[in-house]
């Protein structure tokens, strides 16, 4: 063999060993991404659940146990795919246990005990066939009952309403219904067949379930954003099941809300110079719209006007801390996913539905006593709707209260004045 000859064939073998050590060092790292990403929920258990710290020990020594195990036998597909497989088993048995240990915190006193009259569950009720989950909280199981309803569709505010009112748990026994398709009840129905009057009617198996628990002839409903539309539903069709309805971030008429709301983003976006949002909102075009993608198109206006709304310095607290909400121990791991697909996935099939609400024409006459708890710098539910809506509201008895210094979420930017009014006027009246 001559010499240049031998040089090609070493350096082609060279070349093929370089390349293999290249494809198994890729290998090598691909491995420990796909690793790192099937161990990370259970690094979450500690500051996101209620798993008991002898479990999540028992969680963490196996997967330390496996590795080291998987270590010994060296690196090849075979033996990765054992230890993926070995990994993820752990991970499911973890996730489990974050949901079966889910909870909401006790009720305490001063000295750090929970408090004996207190109520404080989290559990599921069978609503219309459907098995849904719902806090109860309150100091006193004795004090009137108020129905807590969420805004979305799709949303879940289990943390955001307990930490935002816990004084309201002082006089109210405070019930809030994870709604079908949202957080702990993602699944709870089969979401492409959800409507507002499914929710309507299972919204009354929860009020006949809770009168018939807290012998109650009637409760209250608090109903904010999405759930002040439903709200409205409810005590239209039902008004004898309550003592009022109390809506915030009021919803009146749906497709003339997010019109304004999507023309408000569009001079927003004109007005600082930025073309590529300008492009994009007319792109999508105004709204209604009824395709897959709605909740993006809908939140590209939405999150402007949200945004807008929230660097508005008279506007003192804008209560949101989303991180800190799925945090809560209220859900498990695999709730906190649901938190964020019902946002995407159940508003997209329900808001569609919504456009041809408009409550100016289809609830003038309410049997119930109505108080809208308004904040003077909502942008997402522009107040003038709400003004329309009351101004021509025949009920027994009705009033708007103004919070001066908030925007679509008083309950949360001024929490204080918000349960001293649900307290001092609305109880007493």
């Amino acid at each position: 063999m001559t010499l240049p000859i031998y040089n090609r064939k070493l350096n082609r073998r060279f070349k093929l060993s370089g390349e293999k050590t290249i494809v198994a060092i890729l290998l090598r790292i691909l491995a420990a991404i796909l690793t790192a990403l099937v161990i990370f929920p259970v690094l979450l258990l500690p500051n996101t659940t209620t798993v008991p710290s002898s479990i999540q020990i028992l969680f963490a020594m196996a997967e330390v146990a496996w590795l080291v195990a998987m270590s010994r036998l060296g690196f090849n597909a075979r033996t990765f795919l054992v230890e993926l497989s070995g990994f993820v088993a752990i991970t499911l048995l973890a996730i489990f246990a974050s949901q079966v240990f889910a909870s909401t915190p006790p009720i305490l006193d001063v000295n750090g005990k929970p408090i004996a009259s207190s109520i404080a569950v989290l559990e599921t009720v069978n609503l219309n066939g459907s098995e849904q989950w719902i806090s109860i909280r309150g100091k006193d199981a004795h004090n009137p009952v108020v129905l807590f309803l969420a805004g979305g569709p799709g949303g879940s505010q289990l943390v955001t309403e307990r930490r935002a009112l816990a004084r309201l748990e002082d006089h109210f026994v405070v019930v809030n219904w994870e709604q079908p398709g949202a957080g702990k009840s993602f699944d709870a129905v089969d979401r492409s067949k959800l409507t507002p009057d499914r929710y309507v009617t299972d919204a009354h198996e929860l009020v006949l379930t809770l009168r018939q628990r807290f012998g109650k002839d009637k409760v209250y409903v608090l109903g904010e954003s999405w759930g002040s539309a439903l709200g409205i539903m409810v005590v239209q069709r039902y008004p004898e099941l309550f003592h009022a309805f109390i809506g915030t971030g009021q919803m009146v008429a749906f497709l003339e809300n997010d019109l304004i709301c999507y023309n408000f983003a569009l001079r927003l976006a004109a007005e600082r110079g930025d073309i590529q949002k300008v492009e994009r909102l007319k792109k999508q075009g105004p709204p209604p719209y009824y395709d897959s993608d709605v909740a993006l198109k809908s939140a590209t206006y939405l999150m402007e006007t949200f945004n807008y709304m929230n660097k508005n310095p008279a506007i003192t607290n804008a209560g949101f801390n989303t991180l800190q909400d799925l945090a809560g121990p209220e859900y498990g791991l695999y709730d906190k996913i649901n938190f964020v697909r019902g946002l995407l996935d159940t508003f997209g099939v329900v808001y569609p539905q919504l456009w041809d609400v408009d409550f100016r024409k289809q609830a003038k006459r309410l049997e119930v006593p109505i108080y809208f708890l308004i904040g003077r710098h909502d942008v997402n539910a522009p107040p003038k709707l709400t003004e329309e809506y009351f101004n021509l509201l025949t009920a027994p008895h009705k009033e708007l209260i103004w919070f001066e210094h908030s925007g679509h979420n008083p309950w949360m930017n001024e929490s204080e004045k918000f349960v001293d009014v649900m307290v001092n006027k609305i109880i007493s009246q």
